[in-house]
């Protein structure tokens, strides 16, 4: 499999808040915060073709979030979202992110991540935590 070598700068960019924001399918840089919309828009957007920046933006996004969150999460012993084994496709989840969005318009303006943890939290939830051994039943 062929990777593109600007994938990880493309990757430091967005980390610096300097993200695509989606215009005429053109990708501008932006200070702004990248919205939930803006970020499904992109998703939509983007073609067959892996490398293109549509799709690089919308998968580097989502796989950095998925990334981070596992690494907050790892750390804090508490899941927002549980991925099913095996795990769906990239190809999959954008889809899936995009008809959430569609039909989760009231989210639109908030920052894509929030969305996008909103998003993987709703379809992907976690099994119930099981519950605490009652330790005063024991001692009877």
């Amino acid at each position: 499999m062929r990777r593109a070598t600007w994938l990880p700068a493309t990757i430091f960019a967005m980390g610096l808040g300097i993200g695509p924001a989606l215009a005429q399918g053109s990708t501008p840089s932006t200070a702004e915060p990248v919205s939930t919309a803006t970020l499904a828009s992109i998703c939509a957007a983007t073609s067959p073709n892996a490398e293109s920046p549509l799709t690089a933006y919308c998968r580097g996004f989502m796989v950095g979030v998925g990334q981070y969150h596992n690494a907050v999460s790892a750390a804090r012993g508490r899941r927002i979202f549980c991925l099913p084994d095996p795990s769906p496709t990239i190809e999959q989840v954008q889809s899936a992110f995009v008809r959430w969005a569609a039909a989760n318009t009231q989210y639109g303006q908030d920052r894509a991540v929030d969305g996008l943890m909103r998003f993987a939290a709703t379809t992907y939830p976690c099994p119930p935590e099981p519950a605490p051994a009652n330790t005063r039943a024991r001692q009877r």
